[in-house]
């Protein structure tokens, strides 16, 4: 409920970002979870929703209204998880939202050459402008693009959304 009281426009919207230097890939659901995938995945499997239910009564077919996606047991596929933890608006008009691990990696990292582990990360920080919907009834782009970045020292992402420029590729 913190963050549907901080900006109920951006409840549950997803926005899916990478980190270039070291081929991660986030799903970032606001006031509700973060993903770090240790390889690049594209948007178009993202924004399926992880099957982390199952059915009471076991039948061929899936019961779900919905498309879903199996979570992978391959640790290069595999999400690393966080839950949201805290959210604050600042002083710069800019919320403030943790996320964080809630249990150790179950896989190992993964194995693929030239990707970073991200078994570190213990905390996910999302910084994101308060909304254009909160700030003035008006609902702005759904699409935003962001920065990746890690707070030198600390086991911290920090991820910054921003509007995307204009021959930034959102696909």
């Amino acid at each position: 409920m913190k963050a549907r009281r901080a900006d109920s426009s951006r409840l549950l919207q997803q926005t899916i970002c990478y980190d270039k230097k070291k081929k991660w890939s986030f799903s970032v659901s606001w006031g509700y979870s973060a993903h770090i995938y240790e390889r690049f995945q594209p948007p178009s499997l993202l924004q399926r929703p992880l099957q982390t239910f199952s059915s009471w009564k076991k039948r061929p077919a899936l019961p779900y209204m919905f498309n879903t996606r199996i979570v992978s047991k391959d640790p290069c596929e595999a999400p690393h998880v966080f839950y949201f933890d805290s959210v604050v608006e600042t002083r710069d008009n800019e919320m403030l939202t943790s996320y964080v691990r809630m249990s150790p990696p179950r896989l190992p990292a993964c194995a693929s050459s030239g990707n970073h582990s991200a078994d570190f990360v213990s905390v996910i920080r999302v910084v994101s402008p308060v909304s254009a919907r909160r700030r003035d009834g008006v609902s702005g782009s759904r699409r935003e693009c962001c920065d990746v970045g890690h707070v030198a020292g600390k086991n911290i992402t920090e991820i910054k959304f921003r509007c995307c420029k204009k021959e930034e590729l959102v696909a």
